[in-house]
């Protein structure tokens, strides 16, 4: 397949073309999740907004600022990106913080999560955490590979910064996001050299405190009750799993269609956000579910294999980082709609309606891309020496 590239300021030799096939992908999963909305969400709309397309008309509206953080990170070169690292990690550490201030952040359900801008529309910055920490790691884990560091007390920087990021979201009362990105973070840890035993005491420490932090919220108890025990909370807690899981086995081979199935649909709780994966299968059927795993594996193999060829040392963690971030959450949006874990909060990439997530998705899909077409770390060393020969 032909590539271009984004780099026009190289030499004709020097070309180096951006990867056409991961871009179609993001592309194709865009695409698909506008229309995931289309399908599962007009009786909700119309239910809460009186009107049918406005989770449609809400998504392209982000998605406008979406593609323009994508461009941006696909096309500003990754020495800028490290520059601004930074500014980067300290504004999204204090986005964290502003959500946690009373009066300041937005609630709901019990959480700050949210921060309301001009009162017009709100953001969720732990989002933006997400990206930040995946830069903030790979940075470091690049500078201790050139320098050679390999012992265990290196990591210790790195682990400090994921703690600090992880204890920030923590303070908002999402407890499901700051595990997660512990666990994308405890991934790229192993990717960069870690030894799985320096973490052992990192586990035996971490078992406890999970459990004390579910057991220090009523809800989040509750839902692992209702996980266990499914069948004594179909009417309560554990409405939401049982209305998506007959949602899915009413969808059979090839669905109910755009229209007819969404009867049952519009009964789960917030579809459009955490559980329109289930929308999508009740119309769609196991067909339609097929073709969206195989999209999101070839979007997971093509990712890595851009981080793995990658010779820039920040650029390829950070793309691995960005890949796996988006796989494992869609992975585990899909697998608590199925039931298989207790339900988490955490959305679906490219499909839940959800400004922040989807702007933050397709600026890590720019980076991703940056990284097929970035220049080595020793192509970078002969422009400086160039640059600076001619200054």
């Amino acid at each position: 397949m032909s590539n271009f590239t984004f780099r026009a300021d190289r030499p004709v030799e020097k070309y180096l073309k951006s990867d056409m096939l991961f871009m179609v992908l993001v592309l194709l999963l865009w695409g698909l999740g506008i229309f995931m909305l289309y399908v599962c969400t007009p009786y909700t709309a119309e239910r809460l907004f009186r009107n049918r397309s406005y989770f449609v008309v809400r998504q392209l509206l982000w998605s406008v600022v979406g593609m323009g953080g994508m461009i941006c990170f696909a096309i500003i070169p990754i020495r800028t990106i490290k520059r601004l690292l930074p500014f980067i990690v300290l504004g999204s550490l204090l986005l964290c913080f502003l959500a946690i201030i009373p009066g300041v952040g937005s609630e709901r359900k019990g959480a700050t999560r949210w921060l309301e801008i001009f009162g017009a529309f709100t953001i969720q910055p732990s989002e933006f955490a997400k990206f930040a920490l995946v830069l903030f790691l790979a940075n470091l884990f690049d500078r201790q590979y050139k320098i050679g560091l390999e012992g265990r007390q290196e990591f210790y920087y790195p682990l400090i910064g994921l703690f600090a990021f992880v204890v920030t979201i923590f303070l908002q009362r999402d407890f499901s996001t700051g595990v997660f990105i512990f666990m994308v973070g405890c991934i790229m840890f192993f990717v960069s050299g870690a030894r799985m035993t320096w973490f052992m005491p990192l586990v035996l420490l971490a078992i406890p405190a999970t459990v004390l932090m579910i057991t220090m919220e009523p809800y989040r108890l509750i839902r692992v009750i209702a996980f266990l025990h499914p069948g004594e909370y179909t009417l309560t807690s554990g409405y939401q799993e049982f209305a998506s899981q007959r949602a899915i086995t009413a969808g059979g081979l090839w669905g109910n269609g755009f229209g007819s199935g969404l009867s049952e649909v519009f009964k789960i709780p917030e579809v459009q956000a955490d559980y329109i994966f289930a929308g999508w299968a009740d119309s769609m059927g196991l067909v339609g579910v097929s073709f969206y795993f195989c999209l999101l594996l070839a979007f997971l193999l093509r990712g890595l294999g851009i981080a793995f060829r990658c010779q820039n040392g920040f650029a390829a963690y950070a793309s691995f980082g960005c890949v796996m971030m988006i796989f494992l959450q869609s992975l585990l949006n899909c697998a608590v709609v199925c039931g298989a874990v207790p339900t988490t909060g955490i959305t679906l990439p490219f499909f839940s309606s959800g400004g922040t997530a989807l702007v933050v998705t397709l600026c890590m899909c720019g980076f991703v891309i940056n990284a097929s077409h970035c220049p080595s770390d020793e192509e970078y060393e002969e422009e400086f020496a160039v640059e600076g020969g001619e200054q």
